[in-house]
């Protein structure tokens, strides 16, 4: 990882996390929240492709959490999609076909502040309601040390796929991210 930001320890600055964030990591075995780092970073800077450029850090080490919002009859569930920001969550296919639903769409943006206590632009599957399913890519998975939320814009989370893959609810699925179209030149 080439960065020109400060990483710490992430329970040495609880002051960098949602609220949700730092109860969740303070619940991890002392083994997994070792393996997690937060940085300090410009909240003006939180949107993925401009923080990646500001502090080089490359888009395939940056997982965006997505949050979708599946309708079947007159109920409607939330779930929490971790792809590469290389990548788009597919969301009318493998995730409405995975969380069983009619139709599937991104989630309304004011109910997914209050529901979780995360901040726009900061939203990690760190600390979400327990009852949201969460997807992982399996690129997200595998990647050694991948670039997150932290819950609010102030800062991101560096750590292991694995650890988002290994958390409660969560289920890694190959394909979960189509890649952006490219520009034509």
């Amino acid at each position: 990882m080439t960065t020109t930001l400060t990483v710490r320890p992430v329970l040495s600055r609880p002051d960098l996390l949602a609220a949700p964030v730092a109860a969740a990591l303070h619940g991890w075995t002392e083994q997994s929240a070792a393996q997690v780092d937060v940085a300090e970073i410009d909240p003006d800077l939180a949107d993925t492709a401009a923080f990646c450029d500001r502090y080089e850090v490359a888009l395939e080490d940056s997982a965006n959490c997505v949050i979708i919002a599946a309708k079947r009859g007159g109920t409607t569930t939330y779930a929490a999609c971790m792809v590469t920001a290389t990548t788009r969550a597919d969301v009318n296919g493998l995730v409405r076909k995975h969380l069983d639903a009619r139709k599937a769409s991104f989630a309304p943006v004011d109910a997914v502040l209050a529901a979780t206590g995360m901040e726009y632009g900061g939203i990690t599957p760190i600390g979400l309601p327990a009852d949201w399913p969460i997807l992982v890519d399996s690129e997200v998975a595998a990647n050694p040390r991948v670039v997150v939320g932290s819950g609010i814009r102030g800062s991101k989370l560096w750590l292991p796929g694995r650890l988002l893959a290994e958390l409660p609810g969560a289920r890694v699925l190959a394909g979960l991210g189509i890649p952006l179209a490219q520009p034509s030149h």
